[in-house]
């Protein structure tokens, strides 16, 4: 079904455990409105990000009930529907959010049931490989991801009583992390800073080299293997989990037994637990109850990390959002994907079909062709 201009866009409250941000500044409201949108902001979606319904009001927003936020043609969110928000999905409607279908298979089935056209921020890529709407929170995710550790690690917070950095003559916190993307490379840096020695793991020696002629303090770029993975995992205070497949389900990298093979009190982070995880023995967490320990090890796994700074993510998130926002909003979808052909690689869901194909394999389903999906 073609979907036909939009003129309006709503931001609903966010519903997920401890997700406090939200997915439009007043500066962006501003911006919209300036353009002929009207957008419907639900009463109270920015107030743990510290934007107060005032706000949005003076930007232009109206303040409306979460039905009516749900029934503008283009939906902007920061998290994918809730169960007491798939009442809400509609063949008609436009959702632009994070969504991780790989890891949330009932959030597909709500979406394809319903006819939704969903479009995932997390596979917006462009053509250099790049996923641009993705970045800004993989920043943020691993530098918490750091901070987090380096807490756990604490005695009195069920550590091992390990200080990242070590001190004169104390050899410092081991750290391993898995993957150097953006999550990986900004907790390293984080943990380089805090003086820990840290072994970075890709499986790409371009990746590596590029991050080479950065590096600094105590750090160790190793092509990844399992091998290398059997090794380095046992001996590390502090394992970061930071792999990410585009749409798909992450790889599990570190099996159960290798877990039990780590020191008591060590950490793992999990940051891929919003594609899956990968580590065996990760479980999703949420803020106010973050880590489980299994085989003596604590397992943070919370599935929204940026959540934890909802003012400085809604931020970073919303700066690189708007512009897809008002591309989609500014005319009809034929005319945004062809101005910017990224969104098709976001286009998840149209029709009741799955368009990308990481997303659809990982679901088992059939993929539809984006372009077929949207009647073109």
């Amino acid at each position: 079904m073609a979907i036909s201009s939009i003129a309006s866009v709503g931001v609903p409250r966010e519903v997920k455990q401890d997700e406090r941000r939200v997915a439009l500044t007043p500066d962006a409201v501003k911006e919209l409105t300036h353009h002929g949108l009207e957008v419907r902001v639900e009463q109270g979606a920015g107030e743990e990000a510290g934007l107060t319904d005032q706000d949005f009001v003076a930007a232009g927003a109206v303040m409306v009930d979460a039905p009516t936020a749900w029934a503008a043609q283009l939906v902007v969110k920061v998290k994918e529907p809730q169960c007491q928000e798939y009442q809400f999905l509609r063949q008609d409607l436009v959702l632009f959010t994070y969504l991780h279908l790989a890891a949330y298979p009932e959030v597909a089935q709500a979406l394809l049931d319903a006819k939704v056209t969903a479009i995932a921020y997390e596979t917006v890529q462009l053509e250099d490989g790049t996923l641009p709407l993705l970045g800004p929170m993989s920043e943020i995710a691993g530098r918490l991801a750091t901070q987090a550790g380096a807490h756990l690690l604490e005695k009195p917070h069920g550590g091992r009583g390990v200080l990242m950095g070590g001190c004169t003559g104390v050899q410092p916190a081991r750290v391993v992390i898995l993957g150097a993307g953006t999550v990986g490379w900004s907790a390293a840096r984080v943990a380089i800073g805090m003086d820990g020695e840290v072994f970075l793991l890709d499986r790409s020696p371009a990746r590596l080299r590029q991050l080479e002629s950065e590096r600094r303090g105590r750090m160790i770029s190793l092509i990844s293997n399992q091998t290398i993975i059997e090794r380095l995992v046992p001996t590390a205070d502090l394992l970061i989990g930071a792999v990410l497949t585009p749409g798909g389900r992450a790889p599990t990298l570190v099996d159960e037994q290798l877990v039990r093979r780590m020191g008591p009190g060590s950490v793992i982070v999990d940051v891929a637990i919003d594609q899956g995880g990968c580590i065996a023995t990760s479980r999703e967490t949420v803020h106010t109850d973050p880590v489980r320990t299994v085989h003596g090890v604590q397992h943070y796994a919370v599935g929204n990390m940026p959540g934890a700074v909802p003012h400085t993510a809604t931020q970073a998130l919303v700066s690189v959002t708007l512009p897809y926002i008002h591309t989609i909003a500014g005319g009809e979808l034929s005319q945004a994907v062809t101005e910017r052909p990224e969104l098709l690689g976001g286009l998840n869901t149209a029709a009741g079909f799955v368009c990308h194909p990481m997303v659809a394999n990982a679901l088992g389903l059939e993929q539809r062709p984006p372009m077929a999906c949207l009647g073109w």
